[in-house]
């Protein structure tokens, strides 16, 4: 056994989490070591090829604006680019993207291996070492590497079990091996471990699918960027499909569920609730005649088409049976199975906020083995960790991203303080605030804390604060700009609209539903460019003027959501010592205080957030606060 190198930061994983992490860590200027048990496999998706959706689009642009990577390689490898519910509000627009799933593997590779301060390491991990209570390093199978911090993004791996029908072989992923040293280590330090699952669908051949029977699903033309620094999308953009389950395939799952491992008894682990398999969504919708299925096609140049909405672990001969008996797919060759997966997770109530476990100092962890699902939420806890890895050990305060401020911190928050007991996966409607946490504002929320952390240039930096200051100017031009009903009106008949009798200031011609910021635009300046003539950039022309109709157009709603903000903030101020006793609290029953000693909520907000935890024992924890601080206080002043 030999010793290798230090390093600051040791990261363990390189799938979405594990290269956020690495990332950050590296370009903060810590010295970081990525391992990966296949260096074939960084930033592998492992599951469908899309990046974004409903929600999870909102994470990946904050990722973007703190400085993370996975919006830009997504816009790299992108091959259909679309907005979703654009005719709803824009609290719940999103961005969804189709990616080539090898160009983005390449994309990250690369990133990673050009990245100053950052070694890729092919071993896999045995041991962490620890030294009284703090984490001094890693043992793999040949070496011993030390560090000061070690952030784990181990994905599905840990003890992974996949299961085809009644058969099933330990493996990480398909095709690789599972980690089984290192969750007996992470039990021998003291973490509670639990069992969940996730499923993945059949791939098929692409020359074998009957495409004219099916409904074509297109991309926005032109396509919109995930990244804010994006100018150009290269690639050919590639269409998807839609078609649907019917009776037949219907009989045929319920045929077959003796022999599938969900229901069968063979799978212990809890899956999905939001992402069922094709067995689940059958028996729990029995009176539902179809389901949708869309495929996807893996890539540009590939000929497999990942087959959405049929995620199954049912044997390899009922899958091929099930898939042939969909509109289109009759003739159909599977290139893949489908397959469910056990894995190891850590309960996240262990974690700080900061995604450092309070059992050990310096061991921090991100991606599945917290409990999550999906790309991004593995992404954006991969950042946050290297983020505050990095932070730790340069001795500066943690970052903590409040609810009232990212997805990132709605997503850690419900982790650390309400745990799951499934995989979570992001919704809007988990955002109590999400008028304020749009997508189209990430970056006017989270760019400069960015450039803090040494992760957004100055440049960029400078960018956003140029547009704010933008914004606010031709908000400003449109409330002070009183336009005459005989100047208006024809423009409003066009629109459908009611006319006006009196001036009125463009700001409020344009909160009504029917006027767009260009209507208004052409009204006050016929012959300039969209915002009046006043001296921008280009590429932030469209930008500025959709904040500005945002903005306008839900003021009211958006300020409501600002004053619940700023109340909220109040009682997250409102911290709770360390050491602080709940036990002897009169009227805290003994589950809350349990509770309450399990998570160490690090204010009252978060104490109020706990499940269980009352307003009334909030209440008593108040005045129990105070009683101790007064406490302090009068001993100060007898101590002096």
């Amino acid at each position: 056994m030999t010793m290798n190198s230090d390093y600051d930061i040791i990261v363990i994983g390189a799938g979405h989490a594990g290269c956020e992490a690495a990332l950050a860590s590296a370009r903060m200027g810590l010295t970081t070591a990525v391992f990966t048990m296949n260096l074939d496999t960084i930033g592998q998706m492992s599951c469908n090829p899309a990046i974004g959706g409903l929600a999870k689009s909102h994470l990946v642009k904050e990722i973007d604006a703190l400085g993370g990577e996975m919006a830009k390689i997504t816009d790299k490898a992108g091959i259909q680019f679309k907005i979703l519910n654009k005719s709803k509000g824009p609290a719940v627009w999103a961005t969804r993207v189709q990616a080539d799933r090898a160009l983005y593997r390449m994309f990250m590779r690369e990133t990673l291996e050009t990245q100053y301060g950052l070694d890729i390491r092919q071993e896999s991990i045995e041991e962490i070492l620890i030294d009284r209570g703090h984490i001094i390093g890693i043992r793999t199978a040949d070496n011993i590497y030390r560090a000061k911090a070690v952030i784990i993004a181990t994905g599905t791996f840990l003890n992974g079990l996949i299961h085809i029908g009644l058969e099933n072989f330990s493996a990480g992923r398909a095709g690789e091996p599972p980690s089984t040293a290192l969750p007996k280590s992470l039990s021998d330090i003291g973490l509670k471990i639990g069992r969940l699952k996730t499923g993945t669908p059949p791939r098929l051949d692409a020359n074998s699918i009957d495409f004219s029977v099916m409904d074509v699903q297109q991309g926005d033309v032109p396509p919109p960027a995930m990244s804010l620094f994006t100018r150009e999308i290269r690639n050919p953009q590639l269409p998807c499909y839609m078609t649907y389950t019917n009776k037949e395939t219907h009989k045929i799952i319920l045929d077959n569920l003796a022999y599938s491992p969900l229901y069968s008894g063979k799978i212990i682990g809890i899956g999905p609730r939001y992402c069922p398999s094709i067995e689940d969504k059958v028996v729990k919708f029995r009176d539902k005649e179809r389901h949708q299925i869309f495929l996807e096609p893996e890539g540009i140049d590939a000929d497999e088409y990942y087959a959405n909405g049929i995620s199954t672990s049912l044997p390899y001969e009922t899958q091929i049976k099930l898939v042939r008996s969909i509109a289109g797919l009759k003739d159909s060759r599977i290139t893949k199975s489908g397959y469910a997966i056990e894995y190891d997770f850590i309960y996240p109530t262990q974690l700080k906020p900061t995604l450092e476990t309070k059992l050990m100092q310096g061991l921090f962890l991100a991606g599945q083995i917290n409990g999550t699902s999906g790309y991004e939420e593995a992404a954006a806890q991969g950042l946050i960790a290297g983020i505050n890895a990095a932070m730790k050990i340069k001795g500066k305060e943690p970052f903590i991203p409040g609810r009232h401020e990212a997805y990132i911190g709605v997503l850690i928050d419900d982790l650390v303080t309400k745990g799951t007991e499934e995989p979570y996966r992001m919704f809007t409607s988990r955002a109590e605030y999400r008028l304020l946490l749009r997508q189209d504002n990430a970056d006017l929320r989270l760019m400069e804390k960015g450039f803090y952390f040494g992760l957004i240039n100055k440049k960029q930096k400078d960018h956003v604060i140029e547009k704010k200051c933008l914004i606010e100017k031709e908000i400003k031009r449109i409330k002070a700009t009183r336009i005459k009903p005989e100047k208006v009106n024809p423009v409003l008949e066009k629109l459908g609209g009611a006319p006006i009798k009196e001036n009125t200031s463009l700001y409020q011609l344009l909160k009504r539903p029917e006027v767009r910021y260009r209507d208004i635009a052409e009204i006050s300046h016929p012959h300039s460019s969209p915002l009046g003539g006043m001296d921008v950039w280009e590429e932030l022309t469209q930008d500025v003027a959709n904040q500005v109709e945002i903005q306008t157009k839900y003021e009211g709603y958006i300020q409501r959501q600002a004053d619940l903000a700023e109340r909220f903030k109040k009682a997250e101020d409102k911290k709770i010592p360390k050491d602080f006793i709940y036990k002897g609290i009169p009227g805290l029953s003994r589950e809350m205080v349990e509770k309450l000693e399990r998570i160490r909520p690090l204010n009252l907000g978060q104490a109020g957030r706990i499940p269980g935890v009352t307003p009334v024992a909030i209440s008593l924890l108040m005045v129990a606060l105070e009683r101790k601080r007064r406490q302090g206080e009068k001993s100060k002043v007898q101590t002096d």
